[in-house]
């Protein structure tokens, strides 16, 4: 009878991860070239006694040597020299010298790698994040280092430099915390508290003793009801222009107060435990006003929870932060603020537009359309009048009051301008023309996304290829 095929065979491993001890042993290097540099480099960061054997070095693997304090066989290989080893590397980069490396191991019972010749590796080396005591390893089983690399460089963005200190204070409270806490669920309680809440925070902004400090007040439950806000910037909304601290408080938070405008997508990259909270704002329908959104941060920092309020763009920037901040410091309530890309870079950047250019434009103002309800010109018009290039946010309805005010004060109506819709986004939508066809885009109805409007000659300089023109509306189809 043939045996059924199992259909998760392809997402099976070839090879199980796992961590070798080699603190104080002898770990060998058999080469002496730059692969043997590479390998002694990425050595260094562990507590091996490394042993390199070559003949003869190149430049970078003795200074690998030297500030690695690796000792040095001046010879050619021998089979005995993996004697007592706990690893061996062939890194000589020719195949038969690696192969009598790795078959001298073997028969030896220590386990071998040869660089770039996964077909007669015992082990695979993985890209290393190093946070000691924490550490991360990814392999991709030999077949696409480079990938692998990619995936370590986002982990170690990922990962705060004090993680390792952390995991290290953390291992010193462990006995105590284990008397303290004799209860299972208490003691999981409190170390999610250490690992997510003020002990990070304070080690991170004011030292490890202070980190210490915060840890015994946890234990005494004296700070059990200090709650904590973060006011974070999400960008455009795309995921990956969100920062790594944005990243990392979203992970930490128990509470996450979101705008609409914030994506579903960056919302959900926060603790999947976390409550989600929306107090979306769309035009002319406010389901929450500022002074309830104001309230519920302090109630929920004063039950001691971490509140993330997740806003688009940058919160200093239109984003109201400045009425959070007054509610918050009128309650003590201890709050920061994690900056975002705010829609003006965002669009600048994605659409290729020059905000600031020499002989051009060396000024850039920051407008909104909300304030554009009269005939008076606005506050910012004399900048963009001298040169400066215009950024208005939330305009697309007010568009041509913006350009009639301008216009009429003297700024030409062949100034280039370009709207952005869904600035940064798989949806973006770029469309240029001119200051006097600003005033069609109020018509064109099929543009309902968070609109960008860049006024200014710097405009006319942009790597603006596709870009749609505003100046023509579409035709209405016939029923």
């Amino acid at each position: 009878m043939l045996a059924a095929s199992d259909p998760t065979s392809d997402r099976k491993l070839a090879v199980f991860p796992a961590f070798h001890q080699v603190a104080g042993r002898r770990v060998l290097i058999a080469g002496g070239g730059d692969e043997a540099a590479a390998k002694i480099r990425l050595l260094s960061e562990t507590s091996a006694a490394l042993v390199v054997v070559a003949a003869e070095l190149s430049p970078a693997a003795k200074a690998a040597i030297a500030k690695a304090g690796a000792t040095w066989i001046a010879r050619p290989f021998e089979p005995a020299d993996v004697e007592g080893a706990a690893l061996a590397f062939a890194a000589s980069g020719e195949e038969a010298d690696d192969r009598a490396v790795v078959e001298a191991a073997r028969a030896a019972g220590v386990p071998a790698n040869a660089v770039d010749r996964p077909e007669i590796c015992d082990f695979y080396v993985g890209a290393l994040v190093n946070r000691a005591p924490v550490a991360v390893a990814i392999t991709s089983t030999g077949t696409g280092p480079v990938l692998a690399r990619h995936i370590r460089a986002k982990i170690e963005a990922m990962l705060p430099a004090e993680t390792g200190a952390l995991a290290r204070i953390a291992e010193s409270l462990r006995g105590r915390i284990a008397s303290v806490f004799s209860d299972g669920v208490e003691r999981r309680r409190y170390w999610e508290r250490f690992f997510s809440g003020r002990v990070s925070d304070a080690l991170r902004h004011d030292g490890e003793a202070a980190a210490r400090r915060v840890a015994d007040r946890l234990i005494g439950r004296a700070d059990a009801g200090d709650g904590y806000v973060t006011l974070v910037g999400a960008g455009p909304g795309a995921e990956d222009l969100l920062t790594l601290r944005a990243q990392r408080v979203l992970q930490e938070a128990d509470v996450i107060v979101h705008d609409q405008l914030v994506p579903d997508a960056v919302v959900a990259m926060g603790r999947r435990d976390a409550e989600r909270i929306s107090v979306g704002k769309a035009k002319g329908a406010h389901s929450v006003t500022q002074g309830e959104i104001n309230s519920l941060l302090v109630a929920r920092a004063a039950r001691g929870e971490r509140v993330v309020r997740l806003k688009s763009g940058d919160p200093m920037i239109f984003g109201r932060a400045g009425e959070e901040i007054a509610a918050l410091e009128a309650a003590n309530v201890a709050y920061e603020i994690v900056p975002g890309v705010t829609a003006a870079l965002a669009a600048a950047s994605s659409a290729k537009i020059p905000l600031t250019l020499r002989g051009v434009s060396s000024s850039v103002v920051f407008a909104t359309g909300h304030d554009q309800h009269g005939s008076v010109l606005p506050d910012w018009a004399n900048l963009a009048l001298s040169g400066s290039t215009v950024a208005v946010y939330m305009g697309r309805t007010v568009a041509g009051r913006i350009a009639t005010q301008l216009m009429a004060a003297g700024l030409a109506g062949a100034t280039p301008v370009a709207v952005v819709e869904n600035a940064a986004r798989t949806d973006e939508r770029l469309l240029t023309g001119r200051l006097d066809s600003l005033p069609r885009l109020a018509r064109r109805t099929e543009i309902d996304g968070p609109v960008l409007i860049v006024i200014g000659e710097a405009v006319a300089h942009a790597g603006s290829a596709g870009a749609e023109s505003l100046d023509p509306v579409p035709a209405l189809t016939a029923a």
